[in-house]
């Protein structure tokens, strides 16, 4: 039926049966005006002709929105002809039919817009969207009948809203394609946004057709407002293929977040680009975002992520949905510092689900941006006499890796004007935040960080950072160490000119736990854990009276010792020699009233030197039952002998071996800092053959056992 015929039947409609009484209400107005669920939408339904003329006469389904709906749609509704037929779709489908054979259906709005149906699978049971509206499945499937025309009503959580012209335009739109959304868009009820600049590239590289393609797709269209400087003529062809994802239409609601989807720059060997949904909550407000990943990139297209906020979400259009966004996805134009400064207000908390938000209801924010990286790490750094100086480091001309802790990461006040008044405390740590020279995208930890030791130099030259990668299920989670801090990366790889940053949930360098909890969650050091609780060993390590220093033992080491000492290792592990694992454990643990031993400290207690001769001696070293442990510390550079790194002349990383007792045992990992101490992860425990004899006719006894250990150790 025609647009003017669908106004003539409405007119005629209201001149025959003029108001509502209620012999004239059709069944289906009955049930909506006897659930008090739905009360607005069947008011709004009275004051719309189109719609009350397709109740009476036509198979219709119908999607009311539930008050609560209403309630969150603050636009008042003048014209309900303009709204309610647009919840009218031209065929009864109950909610088993939707989702699986249609994905899509016409409206009985003016110009029969679409209304794009999603089906998604859940655990417990499966929902069903109308564009972004979930539909309330167990209050659905109303079925009635009108003059033996089936209809269906559901429920639904959102108001739907057409695409349409404002009253007064010259050409009005109706059902609009994506084009024709770019095209007209000065002329629809849009609000504030103008989309101007980024309609004059795709017209100027041709791409117009893309957005015309039949068929269901998503589109991502920046608004003026997100193009600065120069950022126009960085729109390409192929930034505009990274806009669009084919073939899928896809709402903000039903999309799952984090999951990447192909867009249209995926098809040359030299560029490949994703795009994800996330999110944040703030003030109450859900607060979308979408990321796109660069994950191959060319001499124009710098690789990594570029974040960009949904300003306006959920736009459908004939052939799919917009979102308007507030800046171009995939252009790199920021150096680190400008996308420290200028982008990053809201990033801490996208992506983060709610449960984990509610850890940090009870800290006060440190200004007005609660959740923002600007908040507290930036001002930190300025307030210091030396922020110029980090600040011009993050506009190198090189390429650098920041990790950029969320203000939620500073915990409070307290702990952040503690560091001011230690400007070189302070100095260290922001330097250990800082990888100069290096891009470490996720990509290369995920690549050399699995089962084994990956770790770069920082500009604190004392530390190191160290990555690894947890793996439950499907999930990946990739973690950084520095100063005995362990930091998840909340989000990774944001692109810039000179390198990258990676959002961290905690400051690097400001020790927050003591040394058992460290012991306990490191899954690295789960045997010396595990042995730790067999005689109360642990207990010395939650004491915050002492300081500590604790060479403990990695469990590749203990493998290790397995096989250079086989005997008494089996015995040490096994339940009923804890008396003998105990006292080992005490060797490894130094304890003062106020001293820790770092690596670098017990070098230069280690080092007797003079111009004509250089040796090394035996320091000794009070352990927590007044034994003593005698050793010295020798460091050397992986690399050259002349101390400097082959491949770019700068001094090589430096890694330090303990000589215990005619042994020389690596240091895996120096100085972890704990709020009680110091942890240093070595490759070999301090033991010998002889600490521990037993009768061989116990040794098939002890390899069984000791095989159950190892099971259990790997299924931890």
């Amino acid at each position: 039926m025609s647009i003017f015929a669908n106004l003539i039947f409405a007119w005629f409609f209201v001149f025959r049966i003029g108001g509502a009484s209620a012999d004239t209400l059709t069944e289906a107005e009955q049930r909506m005006a006897s659930d008090s669920d739905l009360s607005e939408f069947y008011s709004l339904l009275q004051r719309s002709p189109l719609a009350k003329v397709a109740l009476k006469y036509k198979q219709v389904t119908i999607f009311a929105p539930i008050n609560s709906a209403f309630q969150t749609y603050t636009t008042e509704i003048d014209d309900p002809n303009e709204i309610i037929p647009y919840h009218i779709a031209n065929v009864p489908k109950k909610t088993g039919q939707l989702g699986t054979s249609y994905t899509s259906l016409f409206s009985e709005l003016t110009g029969s817009p679409i209304l794009w149906v999603t089906h998604t699978t859940g655990t417990y049971h499966d929902d069903i969207y109308i564009n972004n509206a979930k539909m309330l499945i167990s209050q659905s499937n109303i079925q009635v009948n009108q003059n033996s025309n089936e209809q269906v009503i559901h429920k639904i959580d959102e108001v739907l809203i057409p695409t349409r012209s404002v009253k007064n335009a010259a050409n009005k739109v109706f059902n609009p394609t994506a084009w024709e959304f770019l095209e007209s868009y000065e002329s629809l009820i849009m609000g504030d946004h103008r989309v101007r600049s980024y309609r004059q590239r795709v017209q100027a590289t041709n791409k117009e057709d893309i957005f015309k393609t039949e068929g269901g797709h998503t589109f991502f269209i920046p608004v003026d407002e997100g193009f600065k400087g120069g950022r126009a003529a960085a729109i390409d062809g192929k930034v505009i293929d990274g806009h669009v994802i084919p073939k899928q239409v896809l709402f903000t609601a039903p999309t799952k977040k984090g999951v990447p989807f192909q867009t249209l720059a995926n098809g040359d060997n030299n560029l490949r680009v994703t795009i994800s949904f996330t999110q944040e909550e703030r003030d109450k407000r859900v607060i979308h975002y979408v990321k796109s990943h660069t994950i191959l990139g060319d001499g124009k297209h710098t690789q990594g992520i570029v974040l960009a906020e949904i300003v306006k979400a959920n736009i459908p259009v004939k052939n799919g949905v917009v979102h308007l966004i507030q800046r171009p996805l995939m252009i790199v134009d920021n150096s680190v510092k400008e996308l420290l400064l200028e982008q990053m207000d809201y990033i801490c908390n996208v992506g983060i689900k709610k449960e984990e938000q509610l850890l940090f209801e009870d800290i006060p924010p440190p200004n007005e941006h609660q959740w923002g990286l600007l908040s507290s790490f930036v001002n930190a750094i300025n307030e210091t006499a030396f922020g110029q100086e980090f600040f011009d480091r993050l506009n190198h001309d090189g390429q650098i890796t920041l990790f950029a802790p969320c203000s939620t990461a500073w915990i409070n006040d307290l702990t952040l004007k503690k560091l001011m008044r230690d400007p070189a405390r302070f100095r260290e740590i922001l330097n250990l935040h800082l990888v100069v020279d290096d891009k470490i995208y996720v990509d290369k930890i995920l690549k050399n960080a699995q089962g084994r030791s990956f770790q770069s130099p920082t500009l604190n030259k004392q530390q190191n950072l160290y990555f690894n990668v947890n793996t439950v299920g499907n999930n990946r989670t990739v973690t950084v160490e520095g100063g005995g801090v362990n930091a998840t990366v909340l989000q990774a790889d944001l692109a810039a000119t000179n390198g990258i940053i990676h959002v961290i949930d905690r400051v690097l360098g400001i020790p927050y736990s003591n040394i058992l909890d460290k012991l306990e969650k490191d899954p690295q050091l789960n045997i010396t854990y595990q042995l730790g609780l067999r005689r109360g060993f642990n207990n010395y390590l939650n004491d915050t009276n002492k300081r500590y220093t604790f060479f403990v033992p990695r469990d590749f080491a203990w493998k290790e010792a397995s096989i250079k000492f086989p005997s008494t290792t089996k015995v040490l592990l096994m339940p009923d020699y804890a008396y003998h694992s105990n006292n080992i454990l005490e060797r490894h643990l130094v304890a003062t009233d106020d001293e820790v031993y770092t690596m670098e400290r017990i070098k230069q207690l280690s080092d007797n030197s003079s111009q004509q001769n250089k040796f090394r001696k035996d320091i000794e070293l009070r352990t927590i039952r007044g034994g003593s442990l005698r050793l010295y510390v020798e460091e050397k550079y992986v690399g050259q002998a002349t101390e400097l790194d082959s491949r770019n002349g700068k001094p090589a990383d430096p890694t330090f071996t303990i000589h215990w007792n005619g042994e020389r045992i690596p240091v895996y990992r120096p100085d972890i800092e704990c709020t009680n101490g110091i942890i240093h992860i070595i490759d070999m425990p301090l033991l010998q053959e002889s600490d521990v004899h037993i009768s061989g006719a116990s040794m098939l006894w002890i390899t069984s056992h000791l095989l159950l250990l190892t099971l259990t150790t790997c299924l931890i």
